[in-house]
């Protein structure tokens, strides 16, 4: 493999400035990786939960838990870091995606929404006192009276 050789000063300046254009666009795009929790309300009996079903549930296409219990959905905005993380790696959708079908639902009639909540303090605590409830946070804090649900395959 050839190396590179510059003919002058300027070919040199340029190539370093256009390494550090590189270099900065690299560290914008890179988002950091964070450990999701999906979380339900004590009285939901789930343990485990797989895409498939998560996927149905935070579309609204899954409305009761198995023991007929209505399933209560909040989520965080759809430009929070966490919201879009959550939705690419767990529900395997972009979050564009989810608004449409939230929107569809909203203007057709045919269904209800997930709350959106603006922390994610807010939803671990509104999951603690909602039966039913499910929500996602990057980290639970301690308390108990709250799920943290595994991802099975």
């Amino acid at each position: 493999m050839s190396e590179l050789q510059f003919t002058n000063d300027k070919d040199i300046i340029i190539f370093h400035i256009l390494k550090f254009c590189l270099l900065i666009v690299m560290l914008v795009m890179v988002r950091p990786v964070l450990a999701i929790d999906v979380i339900t309300h004590q009285s939901v009996n789930v343990s485990a939960i797989d895409t498939t079903q998560l996927r149905r549930i935070f579309t609204m296409r899954q409305q009761r838990w198995s023991d007929d219990t209505p399933i209560v959905v909040f989520v965080l905005p759809s430009q929070h870091d966490v919201h879009i993380q959550f939705a690419t790696q767990y529900l395997k959708i972009f979050p564009y995606k989810l608004d449409r079908i939230w929107n569809k639902l909203t203007f057709s009639g045919l269904g209800v929404v997930p709350r959106k909540i603006s922390s994610q303090q807010e939803i671990e605590r509104l999951v603690r006192i909602t039966p039913g409830a499910i929500g996602y946070v990057d980290k639970v804090s301690e308390g108990g009276h709250i799920n943290v649900v595994k991802m099975s395959k």
